[in-house]
């Protein structure tokens, strides 16, 4: 990030905005007296992209170079839209069933190319507020149609380096000058003759992330491992300093142990809504005489586990690994599952209603329609809420009487207090945590960043250590269900009837109401969360009305903690925070 801004400044000294489009990805930055105010990057899909060129040109048989020249030839540019390279080749077929010609259709590419940038990542309603002085770069802008696709679509000139696809490597170069030390560190023409270099793939087994590490060797020794999330195979990591509050809610549920009962053994899947009521239901079992047994913790193996079972791929990650969780259940001997469906989630007064999203209110439908096995054992899977809590005794009675013969009225009623009471207290548990760190962070004058989500986002084999990433930057990670109580009920622009995602928005207010640079929120989306596309929005809104940054990381069973720690650290570099305002 840092490089690239430099780079651009030394061709342009007023830039304000820069983009760079590259095979994979869309940066772009909005900078004001040569500081980084904002950074926007394309999601998960890579159309409008380099890559989404290079792949219709050679569906023409075309290298690059000369696909070009067929586009400058263009009379009438086909319009292809602004979809992904899949519909995009749907277009193109459709165009040349209609008579278009090579030249039109790779005029189209461009527009395509230029527009998915504009349209899907800079997402501005009117262009001439983008900014005065452009400057673009990247691969892709050596294209010559594709760059003028992009001037006539933003109504202005741009300036395009002639190194425009090593403007990050320039801006290093410039960097390294400045910073330069007495005598150089480049390799002599002998060093280069003796120079090795070894790769290695390994398992960390320093604490549960068991990450792959890739450690390259060189021949004097030196070694770069990549691939960890925490500086523990860096032999620098110190747990005095880390300050998560996704390690403290770990701590919190890791609390609730399983004790001997005599009505026998229940268990609970470990998985999205769980890792917030399990404090209410391992009290509410464990007061009946009912040992509650939870799932083992995620990990790859264990998502492997209820594969098989998962009927659809497009379903969120989170949802996916309660297949594992309920198979872990049913491998162990467990004979009574209990994951009931929760159309309500409790009222925090935050929002226009407090539903649970669809996934998270009746995955438990498509459990028990999809993993065989729950047939043979007692699946108690039946509709609750906890909403309604004067009701919530007699008709949770009503349910275990179906499977039970020997459960009272009056012992379910006081097992309800408990659990009422159990979930108030790790609720304020979290939040006073929560406002703790926000003062220590004050006081040892740390950067924080409010780590959004959902509760399952605790889960380390859906975050993938990411708060663990951002605690390694310096900074401490408090969660959006720590701090959203501190927000009044206010009016979004959206239909704000879900709990999760009313805690989302009043985190992002408070972020932007503090108005304090070293407090920024990170937003974690899961892959095939169709609620997110509103959410995200939404958040992304809330901040920017306010100047503040939004920075949105998406999350699912691929782990790509390069391009997190990338994201990340274009953050703290364009705030200037943590380690790498150090740097």
């Amino acid at each position: 990030t840092v490089a690239h801004l430099r780079a651009a400044t030394a061709i342009d000294p007023e830039v304000d905005f820069l983009m760079d489009i590259g095979g994979q990805d869309v940066k772009c930055f909005y900078v004001k007296d040569g500081v980084i105010q904002d950074v926007v990057l394309n999601e998960a899909c890579s159309s409008g992209c380099g890559s989404l060129f290079d792949s219709v040109a050679k569906s023409f048989n075309k290298g690059q170079r000369d696909f070009v020249g067929e586009a400058l030839r263009a009379k009438a540019p086909v319009d292809l839209g602004t979809r992904c390279t899949t519909f995009m080749n749907s277009r193109i077929r459709h165009a040349q069933k209609e008579g278009a010609s090579k030249e039109d259709i790779a005029a189209g590419v461009c527009y395509a190319t230029a527009r998915n940038a504009l349209f899907k990542v800079v997402r501005q309603p009117d262009f001439s507020k983008v900014g005065k002085h452009i400057v673009v770069q990247g691969g892709t802008f050596l294209n010559d149609a594709v760059l003028r696709a992009f001037e006539q679509e933003i109504g202005r000139d741009v300036v395009r380096p002639n190194i425009s696809g090593l403007m990050g490597a320039y801006g290093a170069a410039l960097f390294a000058k400045k910073h330069a030390r007495a005598q150089s560190s480049i390799l002599t023409q002998e060093q280069l003759q003796t120079f090795t270099h070894k790769v290695q793939a390994v398992t960390c087994r320093g604490c549960s992330n068991n990450c792959r590490l890739t450690i390259n060797t060189f021949n004097d020794g030196r070694r770069f491992i990549g691939g960890n999330r925490c500086e523990k195979p860096l032999n620098n990591y110190t747990q005095a300093e880390r300050y998560s509050l996704y390690d403290y809610k770990w701590n919190l549920l890791e609390t609730y142990c399983p004790q001997a009962g005599f009505r026998g053994k229940i268990g609970i899947p470990m998985g999205l809504n769980m890792f917030e009521l399990l404090p209410f239901w391992h009290t509410f079992f464990t007061r009946l005489g009912f040992e509650v047994v939870t799932s083992p913790v995620s990990n790859r193996k264990l998502y492997l586990k209820g594969q098989a079972t998962i009927p659809s791929d497009t379903v969120c990650f989170p949802a996916k690994l309660m297949h594992g969780h309920v198979q872990a259940l049913l491998d162990e001997g467990i004979d009574t599952i209990f994951y009931p469906c929760m159309s309500y989630n409790l009222d925090e007064q935050m929002g226009d209603n407090h539903y649970n999203c669809p996934v998270v209110a009746y995955y438990p439908e498509v459990i028990g329609a999809n993993v065989t096995q729950m047939q043979r054992v007692r699946y108690i899977n039946d509709y609750v809420g906890l909403h309604r809590r004067k009701d919530f005794p007699s008709h949770m009675h009503k349910i275990l009487c179906k499977y039970f013969v020997d459960i009272g009225l009056r012992d379910v009623k006081e097992a309800s207090d408990a659990a009422y009471a159990e979930y108030g207290a790790y609720m304020a548990k979290i939040r006073a945590k929560g406002e703790e760190y926000l003062a220590l962070a004050k006081e040892k004058n740390m950067p924080v960043i409010v780590l959004s989500g959902r509760p399952y986002h605790l889960d380390p084999e859906v975050n993938h250590g990411i708060d663990t990433l951002i605690c390694d930057l310096g900074a401490v990670v408090v969660s959006e269900d720590s701090i959203s109580h501190l927000a009044e009920k206010f009016p979004v622009k959206v239909l704000n009837q879900w709990t999760y995602h009313s805690r989302l928005y009043a985190a992002a207010k408070l972020v932007g109401e503090w108005n304090d640079p070293k407090i920024n929120l990170v937003q974690l989306v899961s892959f095939g969360c169709g609620v997110d596309a509103i959410t995200t929005d939404e958040v992304r809104r809330i901040l920017e009305e306010k100047e503040r940054i939004y920075t949105q990381i998406k999350i699912d069973e691929i782990t790509n903690l390069g391009a997190v720690k990338i994201r990340l650290r274009s953050l703290f570099a364009a705030l200037g925070l943590g380690k790498e305002a150090a740097q």
